[in-house]
Parts: C-alpha cells; structure tokens; sequence
C-alpha cells in the first residue's frame, strides 16, 4: 500500500521516535525497521529519512553518536533525547484521539459506508 507523502511526513517523525525508545538505531538499521514493523506502508527511502533525522536532532528530539557497529565498521546511532521523550507522549496522545475521532466518523470500520 502507497501512503501519499502528506501523512508519511506527519507520521515519520512520530514512528522514529517510536522505535527508537526501544534502543538506538542507526540510519539503516531504521529504514529496514520500519518497513518491517509497518509491511511496507513506512517504508522510507534514504532520501527521505536523514532529512528528517536531522531536523529532529535539531530540534532536540534525538541525539546522534558515533559507534562501532558488531562489524567493526563507525556508525551514526540516533536516540531518543528526554524532549524526544516527552514529544512522543504528546504524539501518542494525539494519534489515539486522532484515531477515536476517525473511527467515530466510520473511516476505520472495514467496510463501513456513513
């Protein structure tokens, strides 16, 4: 399934900091994350996901650190700053009354015609 670039761009940054409240991730290790957790419907592209890495570094949302990786080779890993944090609160709680508010409309009922 496409999902037009309008929701990914509000969904992206929320879906990141989701993940990465889990443990640090670094920026490939994310793209295959989250096709994975989301079948493909968040599959971001390189081009689009170090775009928005940096904004939310930016801003305060993540932190970035230099690592090595198992293999021994220098990776960037990103995690989640205490703003980040608090932000992914925020955006939990707007995406279930977002949610509840479509689903009162009928959008996310399989099937539903309202």
């Amino acid at each position: 399934m496409t999902v037009q670039t309008e929701l990914i761009r509000g969904a992206g940054p929320v879906a990141v900091l989701q993940l990465l409240a889990g443990r640090e991730m670094y920026g490939y290790e994310l793209i295959g994350a989250l096709d994975e957790r989301t079948s493909g419907v968040l599959a971001l592209g390189q081009s689009t996901l170090y775009p928005m890495l940096y904004h939310m570094e930016r801003k305060g949302l993540i932190r970035a650190r230099w690592r090595r990786a198992v293999s021994g080779r220098r990776r960037k890993y990103y995690g989640v700053t205490a703003a980040g944090d608090a932000a992914l609160q925020r955006y939990r709680d707007e995406w279930r009354d977002l949610f509840g508010a479509m689903s009162d409309l009928g959008l996310l009922n399989a099937g539903a015609r309202q």
